[in-house]
C-alpha cells in the first residue's frame, strides 16, 4: 500500500521518501512516507497507510454503525500517534478497509493526488486513483 502511495506522490511531481530514517514517533516506530518539498504551512507531509479490517473485535461496533466508520476510527488512532510530531509536519492517514472503504480525509487526499496525476499525464481516468487503491485491496 505505501509503494502505491507513494508512487501516487512521485507521479503527482511531488518527491518523497519511503519510510524516511531518523524521524520515528515517540514509540520509536517510524511513518510510511515523508514530502521531500514542504506540503502547507512550510511543513512536510507525513503519511502512514494502513489496511484494517472492519470484522475484527476492534472495529467491529463502528463497523456496525456505519460503511467506512472502522476506517476513520482507524485514521484517529494512527493520528493521535503523531500529535506530538504535529508542530514540525503535517501528518496524513490513509485508512482502507478490506471491503473497500477509505477515511474521509484520506479519500480527499488521494483524490487531490489524482487529479494532479491527470494533469501531468492528460489521462483524465488518473482522478480514480484512490479506486484502484480499493480494487487492489
Amino acid at each position: 500500500m505505501n509503494d502505491l502511495v507513494a508512487w501516487a506522490m512521485v507521479s503527482a511531481g511531488i518527491p518523497v521518501s519511503k519510510e524516511p530514517q531518523g524521524l520515528s514517533r515517540s514509540d520509536g516506530k517510524q511513518p510510511d512516507g515523508l514530502s521531500l518539498v514542504p506540503w502547507e504551512t512550510g511543513k512536510l507531509l507525513l503519511w502512514e497507510a494502513t489496511v484494517i479490517c472492519p470484522l475484527a473485535n476492534s472495529y467491529m461496533a463502528a463497523a456496525a454503525q456505519e460503511a467506512g466508520s472502522a476506517a476513520e476510527e482507524a485514521a484517529t488512532r494512527k493520528s493521535a500517534k503523531y500529535v506530538d510530531m504535529e508542530p514540525s509536519y503535517i501528518f496524513q492517514p490513509i485508512a482502507f478497509e478490506s471491503l473497500g472503504s477509505i477515511n474521509e480525509y484520506g479519500r480527499t487526499f488521494l483524490s487531490k493526488r489524482g487529479h494532479k496525476i491527470s494533469l501531468q499525464s492528460a489521462d483524465d481516468r488518473e482522478t480514480s486513483f484512490f479506486q484502484i487503491l480499493s480494487v487492489l485491496i
